[in-house]
This record gives structure tokens, C-alpha cells and sequence, in this order.
């Protein structure tokens, strides 16, 4: 960094005094707690956050130097504020893949082709961009996130939010932005799958034992669906054709 993009020396104490001043209120505000999920110690908590992380950044830039704090992350949901008994709920569902065997997936792809008679336009199954639209227009949500390795797939993380609601929305009221109006605070449950997790497992020397979902003794099917790709093929190198399976 620049000596001029530097912070002063004067910048870096102020910042050492929001600190200070953040400590204050966040004891203060814990000495007044009103309740395990107090809002007032969480807004201090988040505040006292915030100043100590500026602080460990300016104090680095200005003299290379850190702070013995770790600033955790937000890996909790503030208090839950929404009504105690919903009449309606919006459940929020994010799933990542990688693709990671684009020529599997454009073999599945044209399995769908052969099947659908209604599919799209011939050669849509030979892009990743095309097979992709087959695929997931074809299978529900679970059923690629069951069978996604035999797709080309590669499992990312995922979260599952529940959520309140005053009153069920109108039919097509949301569609055009569907995830832009989360409220965290109306979050009733939520459940997380990370690799995260998995290399917490790990650590304990079970990794042989368990799949990446920490379910143990799940078999290795990529042996039996390289098998039934190569099988499946016609004397032109295509997919056979199947039987609609829906």
C-alpha cells in the first residue's frame, strides 16, 4: 500500500476508541439482557463486531501489525421476530453443483431427448447450457440432488430457510423476484450441508466411514454408472432409446 492510501496514526486511534466505546455499550447491554435472545445484545454484539474489525484493518495498513481477535462470521440468525403462530410459510431452498463430467451430463441429456418426444429442439443436449435446461426441466430438485453424481454433478453447499408469514401470497405476486424480500428475522428454522462440515469429520479420522453428507458406508457408484453409460450406447456411439420413466 501506498503512503498515501495509508490511514493516519490519528484514524487508527479513533478506531481503538470505537472499540473501547463498543465494549461499553455491549457490557451494558449484556448487564440489561431481557432475555436469551435479547435484540439490544445482539445489535451490541454486531456493533462491537464491526469497530474491532476496523480497527485490526487499520491498524494492519498503518503499521503492519494485527490484533489477538478472531471477528466470528455470521454464521447465526438474529432473534426471530415474526408472528409466534404463522399462518403461512415460504420455504427457500439453494442448492450448488459443480459441473464436473460435462460430456455424463450431455449423455443423460440425450437420454431425455431420445424419451421425450415434446423435448426441445433436436441438438439441445449438446451444450452443457442446453443439457442443463433438459435435465432440470425433466427432474425434480430432490431427485438431481439424489442422483446428481450420475448427471456429472458435484454436490456444493446447500441451505434450506424456513420462513413466516403474516398471510399467503397472492398467485404470482413474487415470481418476478422470488429471493429479494428474505427477511433473516422471519426465519423459523434453517438447515445447512457444507463440505465444511464434512472436514470437521474429518478431523476425526472418520472419513473413510462417511460419505459426504456424514452418512456412513454409502457405496461408490461411479464404477456401475460408468458401466451403464457405456452399455447403453447404440452401434452409432448414441444413447439407446428409453422408456419415459415419469
Amino acid at each position: 500500500m501506498s503512503d498515501a492510501a495509508q490511514p493516519t496514526a490519528a484514524e487508527v486511534r479513533a478506531a481503538a476508541e470505537a472499540v473501547k466505546t463498543a465494549l461499553d455499550r455491549h457490557l451494558a447491554a449484556v448487564e440489561r439482557r431481557s432475555g436469551e435472545e435479547d435484540p439490544a445484545v445482539y445489535d451490541a454484539f454486531n456493533e462491537l463486531a464491526a469497530a474491532a474489525e476496523a480497527y485490526d484493518e487499520l491498524l494492519y495498513d498503518r503499521y503492519d501489525e494485527v490484533t489477538p481477535f478472531e471477528i466470528p462470521g455470521e454464521d447465526t440468525l438474529p432473534p426471530y421476530t415474526g408472528p409466534e403462530e404463522p399462518s403461512a410459510l415460504s420455504v427457500l431452498i439453494r442448492r450448488d453443483y459443480a459441473v464436473a463430467e460435462p460430456q455424463r451430463l450431455m449423455a443423460q441429456a440425450r437420454r431425455v431427448e431420445a424419451a421425450d418426444e415434446d423435448a426441445p429442439g433436436a441438438g439441445a443436449s449438446g451444450t452443457v447450457h442446453g443439457a442443463l435446461g433438459l435435465l432440470f426441466g425433466e427432474f425434480e430438485p430432490d431427485e438431481i440432488a439424489s442422483r446428481h453424481k450420475e448427471f456429472g454433478l458435484e454436490e456444493g453447499d446447500s441451505t434450506l430457510w424456513v420462513t413466516a408469514a403474516d398471510e399467503s401470497a397472492e398467485p404470482g405476486e413474487w415470481l418476478e423476484a422470488p429471493f429479494e424480500q428474505v427477511d433473516p428475522e422471519r426465519v423459523v428454522c434453517r438447515f445447512d450441508v457444507s463440505a465444511v462440515f464434512d472436514e470437521e469429520f474429518d478431523d476425526d479420522g472418520d472419513e473413510e466411514d462417511e460419505g459426504e453428507d456424514g452418512e456412513a458406508g454409502l457405496p461408490d457408484l461411479d464404477e456401475d454408472l460408468d458401466t451403464d453409460l457405456d452399455t447403453d450406447l447404440d452401434e452409432d456411439g448414441e444413447p439407446a432409446r428409453l422408456e419415459a420413466d415419469r
